[in-house]
């Protein structure tokens, strides 16, 4: 079952963020706290997540960006796409991505940005059968330490 996060669910969503790039899941400070209550308080900001067998096997974040050109219109931004590697292969994150989408339609968003740090191969085609492509913009991070 897709849908938006849960309050509740925050350990969870942590617990599944070890299997993209975190090498552990954090200690509960103030920081923490106040960081989940901002996103949750957010009407910009989803959390999507699945829910197979009430586990919690993937996520992805979106996030409404209120613009000002492009007709006054929205863009959405996706980030930390991630299955549990035990349920990868499966649909799953394809289908939050698909959530993701109807979301932004819902908002009227012009487009959806999705960056990925992956050289994978295959990572890489799941994002263009997703309907993501790579020729269209030219993306630059700066990692700010």
């Amino acid at each position: 079952m897709v849908r938006e996060i849960e309050r509740t669910e925050l350990n969870d969503l942590l617990a599944l963020y070890t299997h993209l790039h975190e090498k552990s899941i954090p200690e509960w400070s103030d920081h923490l706290k106040h960081t989940w209550e901002t996103i949750l308080q957010d009407r910009n900001h989803h959390i999507i997540v699945n829910i197979v067998d009430g586990k919690l096997v993937s996520s992805c974040v979106c996030v409404v960006i209120p613009n000002l050109t492009r007709g006054i219109r929205p863009y959405a931004l996706i980030e930390n796409v991630v299955t549990h590697s035990d349920h990868r292969g499966m649909g799953y994150a394809t289908a939050c991505l698909d959530y993701a989408k109807a979301l932004a339609e819902r908002e009227h968003c012009y487009k959806i940005m999705l960056l990925t740090g992956s050289r994978d191969a295959a990572t890489l085609r799941f994002y263009e059968r997703a309907g993501y492509n790579s020729r269209e913009k030219t993306a630059f991070t700066q990692r700010l330490e």
